[in-house]
């Protein structure tokens, strides 16, 4: 049975999206209007959080972006794209894999949120100008690991910089790329070079 991808341009479902081109694995793509749960009839059946991204695979279910990238370099490698508990840089890029999404992506949440998602009558400037902040703090780790090394970890593109390289895709959306360090912009610079991400971007 083909995976199945729920996908909405722009939001955590380019993490998978941009994982299934870099391995060739063939897939079904629904492209949605976000938001899905009350955009795309149904959506809360197949799944009850109405979050993108949603992935099935068989009788699978899967809606967190970075497990999803996870699952499929392990379940359908082996891959240059993944590492196993023998590699070195192991517990590096499991760190990688979920600062992604729990320390970079949620503050940009916010700064979506109070921006472009809520009615200019609820849109809160104080949470963006924090949360502005809080995701510039934590990119530091960012441009500190991308000072002497082109890529996260392993001394190759993995998934950590698929997960990593969505939040900064993030940020430039929301108007924040201008303020990235030198090491940051190189570094999204060769990631978003690469013709898997042309692809999945443009879906």
């Amino acid at each position: 049975m083909t995976i199945k991808l729920y996908h909405c341009k722009g939001a955590r479902s380019l993490r998978p999206l941009w994982t299934l081109e870099e391995m060739g694995i063939p897939y079904e793509l629904e492209s949605m209007p976000f938001p899905p749960r009350f955009l795309r009839e149904g959506y809360l059946e197949i799944n009850p959080l109405g979050t993108v991204p949603t992935m099935v695979d068989g009788g699978l279910t899967m809606t967190e972006s970075s497990g999803i990238c996870q699952y499929l370099v392990d379940r359908y490698g082996p891959t240059e794209l993944g590492l196993t508990p023998k590699d070195a840089d192991y517990g590096l890029y499991l760190n990688w894999l979920h600062r992604s999404d729990a320390t970079l992506t949620f503050p940009q949440t916010i700064v979506l949120r109070y921006t472009r998602l809520e009615p200019k009558e609820r849109r809160l400037t104080q949470a963006v100008d924090d949360y502005t902040q809080w995701f510039f703090a934590r990119l530091r780790s960012v441009e500190q690991a991308t000072g002497e090394r082109e890529y996260l970890c392993a001394r190759r593109f993995t998934i950590a910089d698929i997960c990593v390289g969505f939040a900064l895709h993030l940020a430039d959306s929301l108007g924040l790329r201008e303020k990235f360090k030198p090491n940051t912009e190189a570094y999204y610079a060769r990631l978003t070079a690469r013709p898997a991400f042309q692809r999945a971007v443009s879906l």
